[in-house]
């Protein structure tokens, strides 16, 4: 075990938390919870064209709703805040000019306008953009006399002219980057705030950052950022780039596949112990073939040794699967609760939900969550138990109510049940199986049509069950509901 292991989870507020954020999260926690270490959010809003509170707000609610606590951040607190980027200018500021005065960055006049025209010429002579240095050795007088025109400056990073970086990743190994594929790059614009690769490496420095998990996207950005700690004499962290999550088709994941942020699987009714452990089996492997695996067992196995290299396809029927599993084992009071909101966007159950009404629900969630994987998909099988305004599958009139002899078979199913004292899971199933011996016809000749007349579907859970839970009126009068609509069909 690793001692005194911090690190952090850096999101820019500029939309929802997508589960490849939601992944590196989770790794975050794990690595620090394995290792008995500090988990530390910071918002990274220095974006302030596309940066908002509310996707702050948004990423916060989305980390509580996963269940992934931190040791410092956001609403918490902790010795090394603010936690938020754009609170933090003046560390940007003050590491900028200490590169200044030792000749480690200078200032830059160049405008967009002339960046844009270098960048085209580059392009139509077949050479790679970069930025070619023409303000690397101004004297003071230029500086003046440049200012004097009203330009701007940026600040910018002089980057080492001959030589390589090597980034020593912990899942990839080592990875060489040569200099003269890196330009010198901006630290600080003209408006005075800081780039991503300036901003994080000051943060990670002061928050006593040990190791970076992050996006295997961010790789490149790393010789940059290792040469910002190496100017500023700073130890390094260790870095570790997570694989890509691709979609089925190899592509960049994207809207066209599905839900792809935590928010929109949490309104579609996914559970948040399903989708952490969905997750945690992108791009790492537990020991064994065990899929299934609680926190306290992931935290207990996980390792970046069994991290891949490779990228991890997105399956969005493997989560489903994983859904339906942890929906059947949770409590069931819990899931009545999270279902409720469900069965209230159908409009099935009103806004004050009764002791009664409550206890009810809770019977239908026990019974239908058995052959669904959502909670959406709970309440849409729970339909039938809070309306009679359903129709019937057609596939199923054709099989079950348009054969010969069926409407007699549910007149003879219904006052079976009339005359019934107790209307209990025994009483109701002892009196078909006596029918179907009374009338001469199998069980599954009564069951069948007997299903489609209570709930309008040809599969759902145990029919008798279905039949106590809806109670002896309501299946009598679904019964002869049944029987006049096969009726008016043969008319």
């Amino acid at each position: 075990m690793l001692s005194n292991v911090r690190v952090r989870f850096a999101p820019s507020p500029t939309g929802s938390l997508h589960i490849g954020g939601a992944r590196t999260a989770l790794f975050n926690w794990l690595f620090a919870r394995h290792h008995q270490g500090k988990f530390i959010i910071r918002i990274d809003d220095t974006d302030l064209e596309r940066s908002t509170i509310e996707s702050a707000q948004e990423i916060i609610s989305a980390l509580k709703w996963l269940g992934l606590d931190w040791d410092e951040g956001p609403e918490v607190g902790g010795p090394y805040g603010p936690y938020f980027q754009s609170e933090r200018l003046k560390e940007y500021e003050k590491a900028a000019h200490h590169l200044l005065a030792r000749g480690l960055a200078y200032y830059c006049y160049c405008t967009p306008e002339e960046l844009q025209k270098r960048r085209q010429e580059a392009l139509a002579a077949g050479r790679a953009p970069r930025y070619d240095g023409r303000c690397r050795h101004l004297s003071r007088e230029e500086r003046i006399k440049l200012e004097r025109e009203g330009r701007k400056p940026v600040i910018r990073f002089r980057i080492p002219e001959k030589g390589t970086t090597v980034v020593n990743d912990l899942i990839r190994g080592d990875v060489s980057f040569d200099h003269e594929i890196l330009d010198d790059f901006i630290i600080i614009k003209s408006n005075g705030i800081p780039t991503y690769n300036f901003a994080c490496v000051i943060d990670d420095i002061k928050m006593k950052i040990t190791h970076i998990l992050r996006a295997e996207e961010h790789l490149s950005n790393t010789p940059r950022q290792i040469l910002i700690y190496q100017a500023l004499e700073e130890p390094l962290p260790a870095f570790a780039h997570l694989p890509m999550i691709l979609a089925p088709d190899r592509s960049k994941l994207s809207k066209r596949h599905g839900a792809t942020s935590v928010e929109e699987f949490r309104d579609q009714g996914y559970l948040p112990e399903a989708l952490l452990n969905y997750l945690a089996l992108l791009g790492w492997s537990p020991e064994g073939e065990q899929e299934i695996l609680s926190l306290s067992e992931m935290v207990r196995q996980f390792s970046l040794e069994r991290v891949a290299k490779t990228a991890a396809i997105y399956d969005i029927k493997k989560l489903t699967w994983i859904n339906g599993h942890y929906l059947n084992e949770a409590d069931l009071d819990r899931v009545t609760k999270l279902a409720i909101p469900f069965l209230q966007k159908r409009k099935l159950v009103p806004e004050e939900i009764s002791e009664e009404l409550y206890h009810y629900i809770k019977e239908v969630v026990g019974l239908v969550r058995t052959r669904v994987k959502t909670l959406e998909e709970v309440a849409e099988a729970a339909e039938y138990f809070f309306t009679d305004d359903f129709s019937y599958d057609e596939k199923g009139v054709q099989k079950h109510f348009q054969q010969p002899g069926a409407a007699e078979i549910l007149k003879a199913a219904k006052e079976c049940l009339e005359k019934l004292d107790s209307f209990d899971l025994e009483s109701v199933e002892k009196a078909y199986r006596e029918l179907s011996a009374a009338i001469g016809v199998k069980t599954g000749e009564i069951i069948h049509p007997t299903r489609l007349a209570l709930s309008g579907r040809t599969m759902g859970p145990g029919l008798f069950e279905m039949m106590v839970l809806l109670g002896k009126e309501k299946t009598i009068q679904r019964l002869s509901r049944a029987i006049d609509f096969i009726s008016s069909r043969e008319n």
